[in-house]
């Protein structure tokens, strides 16, 4: 489907797309995740976007972008299992619907391989404005209590390890870091990393290839790969976590070990379970600990799929955990005896099948799906992921219910009592 081109540590990925009328450029580079390189990474896109020699401050950059009618251009930070990526997001036009068939996508090629690869000493100013921007996304964190929680929780599963560390870093992190040390480390590891560049649309794919072999030929790369994750293991007890906040709700966070590896054949199988169990409307959790019950504001799982972790989030009355916690075990019991109907069975297949269907309506879920298959390994059409989801049965979901461990149980309690 897709045409892939090395170039040094950059691999050009082509998908061509006629859905829409604009083409969309994603770059991800991979580093490592660790504590102390975490806050850099998390600062440097952002600091990037404001320093390359070609659009050197916010107002020529604006103005470039406005030239090609309104073209966009983002930064971010996030992470799949150890691997803390740095991104880029660009989006222009497709050249054939403008109304002259300007080269849109060869300027903001050359844009955003300039923000990369030509950027010029960071100016404090900028860097000072983007440490405090950096230091409000971490705050902001305390806002989104559901958000909190299920970070707090894995956080503790995974005390001492790389996957604990925050994709935001840490404010004294952050604090810590001067335009100097910055700009050292971004010429550090830009040629010491795998960057994945996702062009999915409508291009010329050997121009952008020539335009980064003109940005990088000069310059000397260490081979690099994607960083490997390894999934959580059973190596204590059960550990019991309580935080006091001043919340109106609780929130009570689950976590267990799936104990299957991301490129396993079983993992299909865990994707059925965790729809029956708490992911969607039709699921055990919601219709159960919230619609049945009324325990829960709300109820559901999620997959951490890279790191082999699965948690169950409900938002409730501080005085009804303990029956919210029981009820989400009963119905984890519940399908572990096969005790799964067929509407529960059906709709859950039914979802994830649309799920899957609608990835290439999008082309950032396009290359979203096809980087999460490259860091797994596994590299499968959407068409392999159906016929696997679709051969699972009730008896597979039962076995893989019968191998989550219960890791960690987490809540967020309201203030203390003086």
């Amino acid at each position: 489907m897709h045409k892939t081109v090395e170039i040094n540590n950059i691999r050009l990925h082509y998908v061509p797309f006629t859905k829409l009328k604009t083409t969309v450029i994603n770059v991800y580079i991979h580093r490592s995740l660790c504590e102390k390189d975490a806050s850099m990474n998390a600062l440097l896109p952002y600091v990037l976007k404001r320093s390359s020699r070609l659009c050197p401050d916010m107002e020529s950059f604006s103005k470039y972008l406005e030239r090609l009618y309104g073209a966009s251009l983002s930064s971010s930070v996030f992470k799949r299992g150890d691997d803390q990526i740095i991104c880029f997001d660009a989006e222009t036009i497709s050249d054939r619907y403008t109304p002259d068939k300007e080269p849109l996508m060869a300027e903001l090629t050359e844009l955003l391989l300039s923000i990369m690869f030509d950027a010029q000493p960071f100016d404090s100013e900028v860097v000072e404005q983007e440490k405090n921007n950096a230091v409000n996304r971490i705050n902001a964190l305390l806002n989104e209590k559901r958000t909190y929680a299920n970070l707090r929780c894995i956080e503790e599963m995974c005390e001492g390890e790389s996957f604990a560390v925050s994709r935001l870093g840490t404010v004294e992190g952050i604090q810590a870091i001067t335009p100097e040390s910055l700009y050292e480390y971004y010429r550090s590891i830009m040629t010491t990393s795998l960057i994945d560049f996702y062009v999915c649309g409508e291009a010329d794919i050997d121009a952008v290839a020539d335009e980064i072999r003109r940005f990088t030929d000069a310059l000397s790369f260490t081979p690099a790969s994607i960083p490997k994750t390894e999934i959580l293991r059973k190596n204590a007890d059960v550990k019991n976590v309580t935080d006091h906040m001043e919340v109106t709700q609780g929130k009570l966070v689950i976590g267990f070990r799936t104990n299957i590896e991301p490129d396993s054949e079983d993992y299909p199988k865990l994707v059925v379970f965790n729809s029956v169990f708490g992911a969607g409307a039709h699921s055990k959790l919601f219709n159960n600990v919230r619609e049945k019950l009324s325990l829960a504001y709300y109820a559901g799982s999620q997959l951490e799929r890279y790191k082999g972790i699965l948690t169950v989030n409900a938002g409730i009355e501080f005085k009804n955990f303990q029956k919210a916690y029981d009820e989400s075990l009963v119905q984890l019991e519940e399908i572990r005896n096969g005790n799964i109907s067929d509407a529960e069975f059906e709709s859950s297949i039914m979802a994830i099948n649309n799920s899957y269907n609608s990835t290439y309506d999008d082309q950032r879920s396009t290359s979203i799906f096809l980087l999460s298959e490259s860091i797994v390994g596994t590299n499968e059409e959407i068409s392999d992921k159906l016929r696997k989801i679709n051969a699972v049965t009730k008896e597979d979901v039962a076995e893989i219910a019968k191998r989550l461990e219960l890791d960690t149980v987490y809540f967020l309690d309201g203030k203390e009592a003086e």
